[in-house]
């Protein structure tokens, strides 16, 4: 079972900071970390290779620094690691990372499932795992709560739903993003940590996955941020000690003041 997880690191919620000018997030000078949906993915794929065995290759697609969470990924249980880094890349949307983590699957060749976590927690969008789904031309579920069973080239899983969950059976190799409620991440082994350190790290450029320029990075971006800030926070209220009736009078004349 050949397993690709796709990990992104991002900087820590609690040390997020926005350049006013360029309306980017500073991430220099800033603690960064495993998207934390990123570790349900890669214990997932622990636990199919454990089960099934096979090979797990970690890729991620960023700046020279992203080696330490790659490095990470194999103190976890991680086999091998691929960065995908070049300053072509830089200012890439969605469709424009999509596209190219999934030429850098095409160049890894042999896989049957690729796993993402739900989200980044720096975008939010959930769109990375289906678009990377889309250019390979491959079956995809988001969502994933469960994996049922996986056998005769066929792999069924629960989608959560509000609801509940929608049950699906389909063909791999396929890609899978997957919730929280999957499963419960494990932490580093000293065997891991070890692993870590002597693990080669393959680094490929847009040249070595024959990307043209103008389809990667800012230049192949569909769309663009014009504007990012932080929301104004307002603490404002008023107190009533009344009966029930007379607070339900204010509330109904305060909404209609609203136009609610």
């Amino acid at each position: 079972m050949n397993l690709i997880v796709c990990i992104k690191q991002v900087p820590n919620t609690t040390e997020i900071k926005i350049d006013p000018d360029k309306n980017t997030l500073i991430r220099e000078g800033v603690e960064s970390i495993i998207n934390p949906f990123d570790l349900y993915a890669i214990e997932e794929a622990i636990r199919i290779k454990e089960k099934y065995g096979g090979k797990i290759t970690a890729l991620s697609m960023g700046p020279p620094q992203v080696e330490k969470a790659l490095r990470e990924a194999v103190s976890i249980g991680v086999d091998e690691i691929i960065l995908i880094t070049d300053r072509k890349f830089a200012g890439a949307d969605t469709w424009a990372t999509s596209l190219t983590l999934a030429e850098a699957i095409k160049k890894i060749g042999e896989y049957d499932l690729i796993l993402f976590g739900q989200q980044a927690i720096d975008g939010d969008t959930a769109q990375v795992g289906p678009g990377v789904a889309t250019h390979l031309g491959i079956p995809q579920t988001a969502f994933v709560k469960k994996i049922e069973s996986l056998k005769n080239n066929r792999i069924v899983v629960q989608r959560l739903m509000e609801d509940g969950y929608d049950r699906i059976d389909m063909p791999i190799p396929a890609a899978l993003t997957v919730v929280k409620e999957i499963n419960v991440p494990r932490l580093p082994s000293l065997r891991g940590k070890r692993n870590a350190k002597i693990t080669e790290l393959k680094v490929w450029t847009a040249d070595d996955l024959g990307l043209d320029e103008n389809i990667i990075g800012l230049n192949g971006s569909p769309t663009q941020v014009i504007k990012i800030f932080s929301p104004e926070i307002k603490k404002e209220g008023e107190k009533y000690e009344l009966s029930s009736e007379a607070l339900v009078e204010i509330l109904y004349s305060k909404l209609k003041e609203l136009g609610k």
